[in-house]
């Protein structure tokens, strides 16, 4: 059986959902919509202006919407009236919470599965110290910590090359980037139940935060730190590949994750890294995580695998990102 994917949206990341579709066995990408319809003709599919005349002409089994949050709902709602088997949106998940609840709320009550492209936690790396943890290799897991350093934010003219509307988002270091090791944190070791962070704008050109710590109370005593600044790089060829570099330190060993996608172990009281995951290849984005992501959405279709992401289940992430910039107003801890 092939299934049948229709796009909408096709700006600068849905060249990564695109090709995706294109080369992947199972699926068929037969309409992509964008409201400059020369960037959808540009995709080679069939290509459209108008989201309603796509998805009533195409009879697609998976939309994909690869557009900004403020376009999500409309989407949703045109998705949900097409029908289709599965509808993945990306994230930021809407532009509230309280939205991201309604288009949720909508699409159960549609029988259709809402999947958030979270794609982070598909990413190899992570996938390998998952089943590093989940084997008892490190032990008891006690700390985390994230380095994210992309390196794009400096200057006046801080991401205008490939992401320009980053520039006007009043909430940019976690809001639109931070909540990706959110989602890989909960991934790891389950949903946080406290929550700390100290939040600053260092590039002054830009609208929202781009540095900070984030420090989340996991449970069984897991105490994980994200520490981002944009401003600043990390030793890698390609800076987005990890975005940065992993530490996660158990009672019997630590794994690292290097800006080369590289995951090392070392074993308690020992000098000696046994490699565990070799450097990553891909030439794209994230060590293709979008493809494992919508791979997995395919099989979840095909074979019936349960489904990572459903928006019910997202909407925890939400829920930790206000948590965050609450605990940054008020300068304290919080429960989530």
């Amino acid at each position: 059986m092939v299934l049948r994917v229709a796009c909408i949206g096709a700006g600068y990341f849905a060249q990564f959902h695109i090709g995706s579709w294109q080369r992947m066995q199972g699926a068929a990408l037969v309409g992509v919509c964008d409201l400059d319809r020369s960037r959808a003709e540009a995709t080679d599919a069939l290509a459209f202006d108008n989201t309603e005349q796509m998805l009533g002409t195409v009879n697609a089994d998976i939309v994909d919407i690869i557009l900004p949050p403020t376009g999500h709902a409309a989407a949703i709602r045109a998705a949900i009236a097409a029908n289709p088997r599965v509808i993945i949106c990306q994230k930021p998940f809407c532009t509230s919470y309280d939205e991201a609840c309604e288009m949720t709320d909508l699409a159960e009550a549609a029988g259709i599965p809402l999947i958030i492209h979270e794609n982070f936690r598909f990413q190899p790396w992570y996938r390998a110290v998952k089943e590093q943890i989940v084997s008892g290799r490190i032990g008891d897991p006690l700390q985390a910590t994230f380095r994210l350093r992309p390196g794009d934010g400096q200057g006046p003219d801080a991401y205008l090359d490939r992401q320009p509307y980053f520039r006007e988002m009043p909430r940019l270091l976690i809001h639109e980037t931070g909540v990706h090791y959110v989602d890989v944190f909960r991934f790891l070791f389950g949903d946080p139940q406290h929550v700390y962070a100290d939040l600053r704008k260092v590039n002054q050109v830009i609208a929202g935060e781009d540095a900070g710590y984030v420090v989340f109370d996991h449970p069984n005593g897991v105490r994980a730190v994200l520490d981002g600044n944009r401003c600043l790089d990390h030793a890698a060829d390609n800076s987005r590949r990890t975005m940065g570099e992993g530490l996660f330190e158990g009672t019997k060993g630590t794994l690292t994750i290097a800006g080369d996608g590289a995951v090392h172990f070392r074993a308690f009281g020992e000098v000696a890294e046994a490699l565990v995951l070799a450097s990553d290849t891909h030439d794209g984005f994230g060590g293709d995580c979008t493809h494992a992501l919508q791979s997995h959405v395919v099989a979840g279709l095909l074979d019936g695998a349960p489904f990572e992401n459903a928006a019910r289940d997202y909407l925890r992430v939400i829920e930790t990102e206000r948590a965050i910039y609450r605990s940054a107003a008020q300068h304290s801890k919080l429960e989530i």
